[in-house]
């Protein structure tokens, strides 16, 4: 599979690390013109940095802009979220999450529109908790569950343009601490021992996923699990 996308430009909001930071690199391995946009600006070498906050509606739009045609969009914004009761929330964190991973992927996809190419795909990033229930997790379930809903409305409201959800179980990157550190290792030793396959996901896969949406036609108003079968 080489240079699947070559000549097409790619847009990835969450460019600068874990899952969004693998996917652009994979896509310019591809042949892809990919645009890694970021708050903080770092980006793969083979991407063309933008230092954007998606929370900035004008910032971004002036960003789709300056890029012209958008082939493909993705989104991989989130937000850090502990596991806190219903209890113990404070006001600010619904607003917070919302905005951090559903608020800006809708205007992401609204500001895009007039950018984006006829036959373009855009995916979107939510997560297993929106359908495995627990302790703590009324935000961050009923968060992508709404990420998840959004995709497969937006896939009727903008076809033939095609958008798709992935839904990431327990992934390698630093949402679950920094590397090296007891609490990641803790956490990620507990999961992997739950797990079918043994272990948690690697971002390079998740980006062979997100390539895929990119480069099936076929494919469209979909959320596909990839957890390594945390949902059974």
């Amino acid at each position: 599979m080489t240079n699947l996308l070559r000549g097409q430009n790619i847009v990835v909001l969450g460019g600068s690390s874990g899952i969004g930071f693998a996917v652009a690199t994979l896509a310019a391995e591809q042949g892809a013109d990919v645009f890694a946009v970021s708050r903080s600006g770092e980006a793969p070498e083979s991407a063309k940095r933008i230092k954007v906050d998606v929370s900035d509606r004008d910032a971004l739009g002036r960003a789709f802009g300056a890029i012209g045609r958008i082939d493909h969009l993705v989104h991989t914004v989130g937000a850090r979220l502990g596991s806190t009761p219903v209890a113990s929330l404070e006001e600010t964190i619904l607003p917070y999450a919302f905005e951090a991973k559903l608020f800006s992927a809708v205007h992401a996809v609204r500001l895009a529109l007039p950018h984006l190419a006829p036959g373009s795909s855009i995916t979107l990033t939510s997560g297993q908790v929106s359908r495995k229930y627990g302790l703590g997790s009324v935000v961050k379930g009923a968060l992508n569950a709404a990420v998840d809903a959004a995709g497969r409305h937006l896939a009727k409201e903008l076809a033939p343009r095609r958008v798709n959800v992935i839904s990431p179980g327990v992934v390698d990157t630093n949402l679950w601490g920094e590397p090296g550190s007891a609490v990641r290792d803790t956490i990620i030793a507990r999961v992997s021992s739950t797990l079918p396959v043994g272990r948690i996901g690697r971002p390079e896969e998740l980006a062979r996923v997100y390539l895929m949406l990119m480069t099936n036609g076929f494919i469209t108003g979909s959320v596909l699990d990839i957890d390594g079968g945390g949902l059974l």
